[in-house]
């Protein structure tokens, strides 16, 4: 119980000095919420505190460990999308792991992975690997529509290249099996 306390604990103080930090420099500061990166490290950030007050009063209750499920598939997306696609791509590796940027595309990612895989994880049922696509798939849908067939003044520009020569059916179909595939890992390890 105390080690998923203290790596529950430093999820949320990590990701409250990351938002801190993010909406200091982000301009305008709403654009630091368009990305899956802070998205789905706020979703690891609350899971994490619903595992601490859940463990602090005794159990972890079912939605508890489904929420953490969810959030821990999240930032694991992230983590592996960076590591696998964004660096290689941008070659930008010192500003995809600088700053706040190591922290919510590696540490809270890392963090998440070793607390849930080895203090929290318990047997769950199939049907949770949805849960644990649902964030992606909700993204997604999101990113689709605010890049490709949102009007354009109100159109995102493709920051992830997720639509570069119109491939977005490659690219979101691939980010769809990726997240599924990750989760089905999590759920079953």
């Amino acid at each position: 119980m105390i080690p998923s306390l203290i790596l529950n604990a430093a999820i949320v103080l990590i990701m409250i000095g990351c938002l801190v930090w993010g909406l200091i420099k982000a301009r305008p500061r709403r654009r630091l919420f368009y990305y899956f990166t802070t998205l789905s490290n706020v979703l690891c950030a609350i899971a994490a505190l619903a595992v601490c007050i859940t463990r602090l009063c005794g159990v972890l209750p079912f939605w508890a460990l489904l929420l953490k499920y969810a959030g821990t598939a999240a930032v694991t997306v992230t983590m592996l999308t960076v590591l696998l696609f964004l660096g290689p791509v941008s070659k930008d590796w010192k500003g995809l792991l600088s700053r706040a940027d190591l922290f919510l595309h590696l540490i809270n990612p890392l963090l998440a992975l070793v607390s849930f895989l080895f203090f929290e994880k318990t047997a769950m049922p199939a049907w949770t690997i949805a849960v644990g696509t649902a964030p992606v798939v909700l993204y997604a849908i999101l990113y689709w529509y605010k890049v490709i067939r949102a009007p354009e003044p109100c159109r995102w520009e493709d920051f992830y290249g997720f639509n570069a020569g119109g491939k977005w059916p490659l690219s979101i179909g691939a980010m769809l099996a990726a997240a599924a595939l990750i989760a089905f890992v999590l759920w079953i390890v």
